[in-house]
């Protein structure tokens, strides 16, 4: 499709130092120029100061130059400005405003581990030792970005300019309140919700296994309960196991692993999901506060929050 994988994130908060400690926890690693990196993907977030929490910048991976042309003229079908400048094209979400960049990079490389043994009826891949999981005793370190969630006063705008726009495909609808999006051949890597409000729901990182995935919200929450959201579970779209955690402003972020892989379209049929099920397949309920964050009542009026 040209477009291969989601490059990086810039997030404004209110408080860069309490938020910056919080991922350094998450187990990303912090430059000395305030960007946080993951093992396989690099350079993926920073954070910076804004009044209130918001996306401010999204960084997409494209293969070629004639692939920023090609979103060029599709964004100029639906009256929507770009500028191209080198290898990267510039341009701005027409709903929620914040920036998107399109920059030709290489295509991620991920080394595999070695599969993860779990035993089962009539199946040992482990035998005579522990399970991998409960001898691990090392940070947990995400492997990449995996998606984002964007709220939007204007979802279905929102899912236009990135499926005709930028020419993400969708692979999973939820009725009436958004679309699983992909510009890889992970299940999605945007989703936008109906909200009343543009803001960032949640950003999402990709562990080994989810032994991993518990790990990480283990040691997340040791010294600081008040982090957890939702979690353990397992999602239906994407089908990839989650545990939710909350960050100094208020965004959530996710570990997740095992998501659903597209490589032939052809073979994949999207749903269009209705109630529970277009959250998650199995785990506690979600709380309320996961489906409207305790200040989108502030970002609705402007108020700013500290964190």
């Amino acid at each position: 499709m040209g477009l291969h994988r989601l490059n990086s994130l810039v997030v404004g908060v209110p408080d860069v130092a309490a938020t910056a400690r919080y991922y350094r926890d998450f187990g990303l690693s912090e430059d000395a120029d305030g960007w946080f990196s993951t093992r396989d993907g690099g350079r993926q977030l920073k954070i910076v100061h804004s009044p209130r929490r918001q996306l401010m910048e999204l960084s997409i991976g494209a293969d070629h130059p004639d692939d920023l042309a090609r979103i060029r003229r599709q964004l100029s079908s639906l009256d929507i400005p770009a500028e191209i400048a080198g290898d990267t094209l510039f341009t701005r979400e027409p709903v929620t405003g914040f920036q998107v960049v399109v920059r030709i990079a290489e295509r991620l490389h991920q080394d595999p581990e070695p599969p993860t043994p779990y035993n089962g009826p009539g199946r040992l891949e482990r035998s005579n030792t522990r399970a991998p999981g409960v001898l691990r005793s090392g940070p947990v370190r995400p492997r990449k970005l995996g998606h984002v969630v964007v709220g939007s006063p204007d979802h279905e705008r929102t899912i236009q300019f990135f499926t005709a726009g930028l020419g993400f495909k969708t692979s999973d609808a939820i009725k009436g309140h958004g679309a699983f999006m992909r510009c890889s051949t992970d299940h999605h890597n945007v989703l936008a919700l109906a909200a009343p409000v543009a803001f960032l729901h949640h950003t999402s990182w990709q562990v080994e296994d989810v032994d991993e995935v518990g790990r990480g919200a283990t040691a997340m929450l040791e010294d600081h309960p008040e982090r957890h959201v939702w979690g353990l579970g397992r999602h239906h779209a994407g089908s990839n196991f989650f545990w939710y955690l909350k960050d100094p402003a208020g965004n959530f972020s996710e570990y997740y692993s095992d998501m659903d892989s597209i490589l032939d379209d052809q073979l994949w049929t999207p749903e269009t999901l209705d109630g529970a099920k277009g959250l998650f397949n199995w785990g506690p309920p979600p709380p309320p506060s996961f489906l409207h964050p305790d200040d989108l009542a502030a970002l609705m009026t402007g108020a700013h929050q500290a964190g």
